[in-house]
């Protein structure tokens, strides 16, 4: 009788600490989720040295074409 009386209370014990710690568990796989997702976006939100490359690439040709034009200006201006 007292072996059945501490196997319930064993039991009752394991059983709290398991529903406690899966909601623990729960809530850290809640978190990693977000974490993910958090990188994520952040993620999206930066530039990669690739497209600052790039972007910088094209702000060269467009001031280059831009100073292409105004000498060009200048030139019919100033022979006329």
């Amino acid at each position: 009788m007292e072996m059945m009386v501490w196997n319930i209370i064993l039991s009752a014990v394991v059983a709290l600490m398991g529903f406690f710690l899966r909601g623990r568990m729960d809530e850290l796989e809640r978190l990693g989720i977000l974490l993910n997702k958090t990188r994520e976006e952040i993620a999206r939100e930066h530039i990669t040295r690739a497209e600052m490359n790039a972007v910088v690439e094209r702000l060269g040709d467009r001031f280059d074409r831009a100073i292409e034009r105004l000498e060009a200006k200048l030139d019919t201006s100033h022979r006329g």
